[in-house]
């Protein structure tokens, strides 16, 4: 029972350290300049090459579904309904093609 407490407090430490420290580290990121803007841009190149991943590696349905999720995009310039549109239509192709 005494080793179940001393893990217990031990991630409870652990995940106080962490929140501190992105808490801290967070407080030294830039607000402008080049690394706020490369910061600001992340997550789009994230999406991008998490797409760009599953084309490289995919094949028809993957390449369908991402015509179908430019088409929305041009048609709607809506990022979450391009988002849903490609999520559902490689749904679809992979569950009935």
């Amino acid at each position: 029972m005494r080793d179940t407490w001393i893990v217990i407090l031990g991630l409870t430490a652990g995940t106080f350290a962490i929140r501190l420290g992105g808490i801290l580290l967070g407080q030294q990121i830039p607000t402008t300049g080049p690394w706020a803007r490369g910061l600001r841009a992340l997550p789009g190149c994230l999406i991008v090459s998490l797409v760009a991943m599953s084309l490289v590696s995919g094949g028809g349905q993957e390449w369908t579904a991402a015509a179908i999720a430019a088409a929305v995009a041009i048609v709607t310039r809506n990022l979450p309904a391009t988002m849903a549109a490609g999520i559902a239509a490689i749904w679809a192709l992979r569950h009935f093609a």
